[in-house]
């Protein structure tokens, strides 16, 4: 039985790209979309909030003297093409989705609003939150704080291509600590990266669980239906 009946998936960009590693690789999305129709068909009230490093490394702009509102602007353009491409996806297999907008883009997607978000997850449509909160700024992680405050959601799910969090990376330091439970204190004070402080600290206002799980682990669709007592929990 799954432990979190309404959640929010944020997932970075890079998760649509495959083995290209940058832009959209529709192989990858079709089978990502497989598997969000197999936890939405779980009964469970599906979001997903999808990042933009898969079209723009704002980083290496940022170090080449580029303008970061430019950038950021460039980032949640970036998150709508990524909103899209998901949503074309599940359709194909005749799941509903729709895509809102922070920004308004009437051709393509719904501007955000939080009662249609509301209705449209009770409809059982999967609901994607595109261009961030609208500001530059303001990362994904934040918005996918923000989203899940404003509709309140029972978790924010976090995926990451680790098994949860450590005090370190794990892929380079091979005595690397796991925390199975950390609250959003302990995460804040200890920096903990995986998500910024804002959103980290927006959980923490609304009382929303952050469950980090590895998107990696070829069962985590399985664990997030179960609810299995894999990777890390953030609460108090």
């Amino acid at each position: 039985m799954p432990k979190y009946k309404r959640v929010l998936l944020k997932l970075s960009g890079e998760v649509l790209a495959g083995e290209k590693h940058i832009g959209i690789d529709f192989g990858t999305v079709r089978d990502f979309a497989l598997s969000l129709a197999e936890i939405r068909n779980a009964g469970i009230e599906l979001s997903l909030v999808i990042g933009g490093g898969n079209m723009l490394r704002g980083r290496d702009a940022e170090e080449l003297g580029y303008d970061r509102v430019s950038l950021d602007g460039i980032g949640m353009l970036g998150t709508v093409m990524n909103a899209l491409a998901v949503k074309t996806a599940l359709e194909k297999i005749n799941v509903p989705a729709r895509v809102l907008s922070a920004i308004a883009m009437p051709p393509v997607a719904e501007l955000y609003n939080r009662e249609s978000a509301r209705d449209y997850l009770k409809a059982g449509d999967v609901v994607l939150f595109a261009a961030g909160t609208g500001h530059p700024f303001f990362s994904t992680d934040t918005a996918a704080a923000l989203r899940a405050s404003e509709l309140g959601l029972d978790c924010v799910i976090k995926g990451t291509k680790v098994d949860g969090i450590y005090d370190k990376d794990p892929n380079k330091f091979g005595d690397a600590v796991f925390f199975p439970k950390l609250t959003y204190t302990e995460a804040i004070s200890r920096n903990i990266e995986v998500m910024d402080t804002a959103a980290f600290a927006l959980c923490r206002q609304n009382n929303i669980p952050v469950w980090v799980i590895s998107v990696n682990n070829p069962n985590w669709v399985g664990n997030i239906i179960n609810g299995s007592d894999v990777g890390t929990i953030v609460k108090e």
